[in-house]
């Protein structure tokens, strides 16, 4: 039966127009990298279901998946022009200003200016433009705290950097008689950009891809007969494991199973009976048989005249949690049990006091084993760290060995709370597969199940190390009781985690076996993410270094080239470097980047290098600023690149010996390029500049003349060496120059490429230098 129409109720978000849908869709596919794409579609499904009420005081029932996504949502009254609604991170943007509040009074709290550092109110910008109704496909605005309008705000923000927002927006309703709403997404740009340390980017990273990936959406239509699914976003069909084709049509119930809770179902279907919004946990089955937990949230949509259309389900794979939900609870429970029994019997009241703190502490150190493991990508560190956790905690040494695919020995790691640093390295040095079958690091690498030893016999001993020397040392390091478990991720062992007491003082238990399987399955994981990060880098390095060119040997000129890759992330970049002996003798020289780090942006880069390489040849004596025009039309015209920076010169030899080479230089956006005289004074060729390619079709290029005299040295490179968190490009440049200033006079230019990138780089993004000497 249909339900009466709710006072104030607002027409279902399933009505906006699909044009504005459109223009969404299309803003947020032009910036945001794979996962934010998958973010940012959540939310508009989110926002799909969002307005399923409203009591004439702007107050929405949300759903969680909005208010608490790591990315900035605002509702705008359109009639009224004022801010309605902001999410968690909205408010983290202009604080907890009151609302309802005019969109121009928020963004001035915030600090939102143009990316000239213009304020926005006008009628041009891109919060008034929505606020009239007009949707935004996505344009970049800079957040600046210090330009905030609220004093304290303002103060608060000294010192810190500019970021760059990503403001999508459309208009909710395209109904004339309801109430007309839009929706504002601000996505950040630039993480980094040192605003914050290390360990919160990748905290923020984890909970931004957590909302990308694990977030499943569903439409249903109580329309037709049983209630089947009408739409499913890609997630529902990754985590089901059934496609889009298999579940469309059919009724949701399919993922129950023998195991489901019939109270849980019983109460599902009363809530959508009564046309209530419900939240509930069920035990799913995917396609394959394997059980999953599933928090299932799902809410009713009414239409202008409040008839029910459809139920929008907002699903989570909540398996890790609540595996860790009831491992806390047992936890708990124990420490529980261990006090009640304290206050029933005062004789064991010590007893029950070190198993209550025994509970609590695994706890801590479960929550700070997560924590700790998992914010390195380095393997190095990671062990360390691993070892820190260990020693002197849970055992007097500990000796972590790693294994590759194919069950060889990979690398080793150890400690001791004495130091003992020389005994485990002869220790490491003894080969594992030269061990017995009885060796407890062999039976863990082979059957992936922990092997306790609560006392090491001297029989025991000579049986599972028969090589007199590994014995003498484990004395020396200490062995009397032992626990090897196995460290394994994703269903592959990747090693084994020994943990030894050096005397009857520790001796390892049932209890320690639990804790060790624990900490070892948080720190395997750890491991076998460094491990794909790590190949992941290691390829994209790979295909980064392979689209850049040997430098031709060229008569006259000594060359160099140094390319360092970003280590804050596994993409590849645009950065691009580029030397030719032109036919009629003269030299050209390039360098330049391409806007973006993905594959795109080095696929863009090897297709722009390719193109001024035909330019340049084909042009002869031609102006390298005519070449860059023609390069920059034929990257438009051919939709070869979005944007990119590039200086080219073309250096022609001098007529007579001694005499000066003759740089004609040409700059499209990129910085000035320095030259380093015989004597090591440095000049910078500026005074000349040029629109980025990609921008203007028509813009024209100016060429400067520079004269090289023979010995000089002249140096290119990309911003990735000038760019430091906190300082303008001007300090850049100014510390490059300063560093080939210090360089020994007689270096060449492989040795002033070293002085160049200096002896502790950034690594923030891609560098490319480029040094040219002419004799």
């Amino acid at each position: 039966m249909p339900s009466e129409r709710r006072p104030g109720q607002l027409p279902s978000a399933g009505q906006v127009p699909p044009e504005a849908a459109t223009v969404l869709a299309e803003g947020l596919t032009a910036t945001a990298e794979p996962g934010e794409r998958r973010q940012q579609a959540s939310i508009v499904g989110a926002a799909e279901a969002m307005v399923s009420s409203y009591d004439g005081h702007a107050q929405y029932t949300l759903p969680g998946v909005l208010s608490d996504v790591p990315v900035a949502v605002l509702v705008i009254d359109q009639d009224a022009g004022t801010v309605t609604y902001a999410n968690t991170a909205a408010n983290e943007l202009a604080g907890n200003i009151g609302l309802p509040v005019p969109v121009d009074t928020w963004g001035a709290a915030a600090g939102l200016t143009d990316l000239g550092g213009s304020p926005l109110a006008s009628t041009s910008g891109p919060l008034s433009l929505v606020a009239a109704g007009r949707p935004v496909a996505g344009e970049a605005v800079r957040l600046n705290p210090r330009r905030s309008s609220d004093d304290a705000r303002a103060a608060a923000g000294v010192g810190e950097p500019d970021q760059v927002l990503w403001v999508t927006g459309f208009p909710l309703s395209a109904d004339a008689s309801a109430q007309r709403l839009s929706l504002v997404v601000f996505l950040k740009l630039d993480d980094a950009d040192g605003s914050i340390d290390p360990e919160a980017q990748l905290q923020a990273l984890r909970e931004r891809a957590v909302v990308a990936t694990d977030i499943a959406f569903t439409i249903t239509d109580p329309r037709q007969d049983d209630d089947p699914l009408v739409w499913v976003n890609p997630s529902f069909s990754r985590i089901s494991g059934y496609s889009y084709e298999e579940s469309v049509g059919r009724n949701c119930r399919f993922l129950q199973g023998p195991a489901t809770e019939r109270k849980a179902v019983d109460d599902l279907r009363q809530a959508l009976r009564d046309e209530q919004p419900v939240t509930t946990t069920l035990l799913n089955y995917r396609k394959d048989g394997t059980a999953f937990w599933n928090q299932l949230s799902i809410t009713p949509v009414f239409d202008g005249e409040g008839t029910l259309v459809s139920f929008v389900g907002v699903q989570t794979d909540v398996t890790e949690r609540v595996r860790v939900e009831d491992d806390r609870k047992a936890a708990f429970a124990a420490e529980r049990a261990a006090r009640r029994d304290a206050e029933e019997a005062h004789a064991a009241a010590d007893a029950a006091r070190v198993e209550a703190e025994r509970a609590q502490s695994r706890l801590a150190l479960m929550a700070e084993a997560t924590s700790t493991l998992s914010a390195t990508l380095d393997m190095d560190d990671l062990l360390d760290r691993l070892a820190s956790l260990c020693v002197p905690l849970l055992a007097d040494w500990v000796f972590v060995t790693l294994v590759d695919e194919h069950g060889a020995v990979s690398g080793t790691s150890s400690a001791h709370r004495r130091g003992m640093t020389e005994e485990l390295r002869r220790f490491a040095a003894l080969r594992i597969a030269d061990l017995p079958e009885a060796a407890p690091i062999r039976r863990v690498l082979r059957s992936s199940e922990p092997v306790l030893l609560p006392e090491i016999t001297p029989e025991f001993l000579a049986a599972a190390a028969p090589d007199p020397a590994l014995r003498a040392v484990m004395g020396e390091l200490g062995t009397s009781s032992q626990l090897t478990v196995p460290l394994v991720a994703r269903r592959r062992t990747l090693g084994a985690l020994t943990l030894v007491a050096e005397t009857q003082a520790r001796r390892f238990g049932a209890d320690d076996v639990d804790l060790a399987r624990d900490l070892s399955r948080r720190a395997a994981m750890a491991m076998d993410n460094v491990r794909l990060y790590q190949q992941e880098h290691s390829v994209a390095e790979t295909l980064q270094r392979s689209l850049l060119p040997e430098l031709p040997e060229i008569p006259g000129v000594v060359a160099a080239a140094h390319y360092l890759s970003a280590s804050s992330s596994a993409d590849v970049g645009g950065d691009f470097y580029d030397l030719l002996h032109l036919p009629d003798g003269s030299v050209g020289l390039a360098v330049g980047d391409v806007v973006g780090h993905d594959v795109a942006a080095a696929a863009a880069m090897g297709h722009l290098r390719g193109l001024l390489r035909a330019c340049a040849w084909d042009a002869g004596e031609g102006d390298p600023g005519e070449i860059l025009g023609r390069v920059d039309r034929l990257v438009q015209g051919l939709h070869v690149a979005p944007m990119a920076t590039m200086v080219y010169g073309r250096v022609e030899r001098p007529s007579a010996e001694g005499e000066p080479w003759r740089l004609q230089l040409a700059n499209a956006g990129h910085p000035p390029l320095l030259l380093r005289h015989v004597d090591g004074t440095v000049e910078m060729l500026d005074g000349i500049t040029g629109m980025l390619i990609g921008v203007d079709v028509t813009h024209r290029r100016a060429s400067r003349a520079v004269e090289i005299p023979p010995g000089a040295t002249l140096v290119a490179y990309t911003d990735g060496l000038i760019e430091r968190p906190g300082e303008d490009l001007d300090q850049g440049i100014a510390a490059l120059v300063q560093r080939l200033r210090d360089a020994p006079v007689g270096d060449d230019p492989a040795a002033l490429c070293v002085h160049a990138v200096g002896p502790d780089p950034d690594r923030r993004d891609d560098v490319a230098v480029l040094a040219l000497r002419f004799g």
